[in-house]
């Protein structure tokens, strides 16, 4: 399936050489331009994204999107000049006024990449050390596709082979994520994937001996990498050629990952500002870009210079990607025929669809008997794994506590590992402690595109994970978080291990869906809206993250407002509602209750849930108006957990019931009552929502 040259096809002109330099010229103008930037890494990079863009890797700037691509991720997102040149280069869409518009509003070239933003951005990077993992993402993706769809031919020649590339710099090694990623891996033996460790030496404080003293090539050997070095050209430069060569053997070694450093000099050739620390955040200034273009052989007089004979010359990445496709397209059409039923089901999963009757499979729970939602959760997903083979997940080495083990007797691991269940296609994943890899890895299993993740950990190491499930969010991403253990009723575990801001914290953050179902019918019912917003009916997506308890909570009958994220779980009687209670989780039971006893009162009581308050919040005023109408201003909230949320739905006159401290290791059920989460503290607090409200 290769339609790659061999490294005894590689040749290197001067119309490649001065391609190269027009790199480092539009580099330092881009910057210098805007007044703000990163030109060094560009302009020392430029020789390796170029070959890899030119020479190696397997694309078509025509379409960007093609199934049978390589995949690039620029992890070392601050340069980000480095991909955008080379997208402008190889006919991506970008032409010169989108880099004489960097970094500026509504340009196609923002600081650090972006999804969905730039054609030909394959994720938003610019947090070191995300795109590193990313990429472990995108390889995991890739074998378990391959694994869907064409697991018994041989390597190399499947339509569904390709290999992911990461150009990753000082920085996103130094990251703890990276680390947690390549030790993934290695273990995993993904080679599939292609580290190019940008070894410039250089950070914001300077020389990298401020920070770094370890062996990183040994590190990457430890990790069960192969691990290559690629040596300076004898002026300092990046020697094509070698990068060329390791690239080829990187692509070869199909059995560990690759790890390739090559040592560059920040800024080369600028006379004076390469190998500082200046130029690696900073535009070089008129002089230095002047003396720079000198020594090119430039006009120091012109700005954003490129030769048509170079834009020619590089522009033919358009007809090799032309023909590549064409050569895939040929393999993919004989892999068509050979498995129609797999052809079928590559047709459906693709087009983002679900299998025809799965929501049938779907569990109900019976009411009246406690369940823990985490247990419930765990029930759904064995149940959707039956009939969505695209779905797979696993946990944070909690699997047994998140209950997010798919297929019992199939494990996500290599040939080669003893473990029973172990098989290179395998649904259940794995991740180890290494939460904040895995929802980066997460992020990259989506990107990479025809599967479907999720993976599971406790509600307060949401922590870890912040800035890739961030990123999931800014990238729309049809991720699931699993996050079990939602309240200080996980108990004696104590107050390192109860969430207390985490749910309010993360429901601040723009795009991400929170999702605490009350009981184990709303669990299921939540799992069926996120699989269905996980279709290309429902357009840009949106990651997704279920808070689960890890006690029993009361199983209610089954409601279809779980889906529109707020409903009237039980309505006021004996006349209109005089106030209305609002809980999520496990309070909803303490609110049931709560109204039985104002009921007994005399208070007609209105008890509302509402699992989801973004899912809520996208329907019309009409509808949140029914469930929780303006005329009645009597509301309490109640939620195990800081109060932030509350106070849009509560009023003026409202009360909430919320968690403003932490907790203690203590068992749960007395948490709950020496914190003040009980039916008489719900029931007093309406009372005196009631008083307020009629003042």
């Amino acid at each position: 399936m290769s339609t790659k040259p061999t490294t005894t096809d590689f040749e290197w002109t001067e119309l490649d050489q001065r391609a190269v330099d027009t790199v480092r010229v539009l580099a330092m103008d881009s910057v210098q331009k805007v007044g703000n930037g990163h030109p060094g890494t560009a302009m020392s990079l430029a020789p390796a994204a170029y070959v890899l863009f030119q020479k190696l890797m397997r694309h078509d700037p025509a379409d960007a999107d093609w199934t049978g691509r390589d995949r690039f991720v620029l992890s070392a997102g601050h340069s980000s000049l480095t991909l955008y040149l080379q997208l402008f280069l190889a006919g991506y869409g970008l032409e010169l006024d989108d880099l004489k518009s960097f970094r500026t509003w509504g340009s196609k070239t923002p600081g650090h990449p972006e999804y969905g933003h730039t054609t030909g951005v394959e994720t938003t990077t610019g947090p070191l050390g995300q795109g590193v993992a990313n990429a472990v993402g995108m390889a995991m993706a890739a074998r378990y596709e391959r694994g869907l769809f064409d697991p018994e031919a041989a390597p190399g020649t499947s339509p569904f082979d390709h290999t992911v590339y990461v150009i990753a710099g000082d920085g996103c090694l130094q990251e703890g994520i990276a680390a947690e990623a390549s030790s993934m891996a290695g273990h995993q033996k993904l080679g599939n994937l292609a580290l190019l460790w940008d070894d410039n030496h250089i950070s914001i404080e300077g020389d990298t001996e401020t920070a770094v003293s370890e062996d990183t090539l040994k590190r990457y050997e430890a990790y069960g990498w192969h691990v290559q070095r690629v040596e300076q050209l004898p002026n300092g430069d990046l020697d094509p050629a070698g990068l060329a060569k390791a690239l080829e053997a990187a692509k070869a070694e199909t059995e560990r990952p690759s790890f390739i450093a090559a040592r560059s000099i920040i800024a080369w050739p600028a006379p004076n500002a390469q190998n500082t620390e200046a130029a690696h955040g900073s535009a070089l200034g008129d002089e230095e870009v002047a003396a720079t273009k000198r020594v090119l052989g430039f006009d120091p007089e012109q700005s954003f210079e490129v030769a048509a004979e170079v834009l020619s010359h590089t522009r033919g990445a358009l007809d090799r990607g032309r023909e590549a496709k064409a050569e895939w397209e040929k393999a993919f059409a004989a892999w068509r025929t050979a498995n129609p039923e797999r052809a079928t089901e590559f047709d459906r999963i693709a087009a983002g669809e679900l299998p025809a009757g799965w929501e049938d499979h779907l569990p109900a729970f019976e009411t009246g008997k406690a369940v823990a939602t985490r247990a419930a959760s765990g029930k759904v997903l064995q149940a959707l794994g039956a009939v969505v083979p695209e779905l797979w997940g696993g946990s944070a080495d909690l699997a047994g506590s998140n209950n997010t083990t798919i297929d019992k007797t199939s494990s996500f691991l290599p040939k080669g590992n003893p473990l029973p269940g172990a098989d290179p296609y395998g649904r259940t994943v794995h991740f180890g402690i290494r939460e904040h890899s895995m929802a980066a890895e997460m992020n990259g299993i989506a990107l990479h595109g025809n599967t479907r993740i999720y993976g599971g950990t406790f509600l307060v190491f949401s922590d870890y994970m912040r800035n890739a499930v961030r990123l999931s969010a800014l990238m729309h991403l049809p991720v699931t978080y699993v996050w079990t253990h939602d309240s200080i009723g996980l108990g004696e575990d104590g107050p390192t291990h109860q969430p207390v801001e985490h749910l309010a914290s993360l429901r601040a953050i723009p795009g991400l869906n929170i999702v605490r179902p009350a009981d184990a019918n709303e669990t299921a019912l939540a799992w069926r809206e996120i699989m269905r917003r996980w279709t290309k009916e429902f357009g840009v997506g949106a990651p997704h993250g279920l808070a689960l308890t890890r006690q029993g909570v009361p199983t209610y009958e089954a409601n279809e407002g779980t889906a529109k994220g707020g409903y009237v779980r039980f309505e006021a009687e004996g006349g209109e509602a005089q106030v209305v209670l609002i809980a999520t989780g496990s309070e909803l039971q303490l609110a049931v209750a709560a109204r039985e006893q104002l009921q007994a009162e005399g208070v007609p009581t209105r008890v509302v849930s509402m699992p989801s308050v973004e899912w809520f919040e996208e329907q019309d005023q009409a509808y949140k108006d029914s469930v929780l109408p303006p005329s009645v201003k009597a509301r309490v909230a109640v939620e195990a957990g800081i109060g932030l949320t509350w106070h849009r739905y509560v009023g003026d006159a409202g009360r909430i019931i919320s968690l403003e401290h932490f907790g203690a290791s203590a068992d749960g059920k007395f948490l709950f009552r020496e914190y003040g989460f009980t039916p008489e503290a719900v029931a007093a607090a309406a009372r005196e929502s009631l008083t307020a409200a009629a003042r």
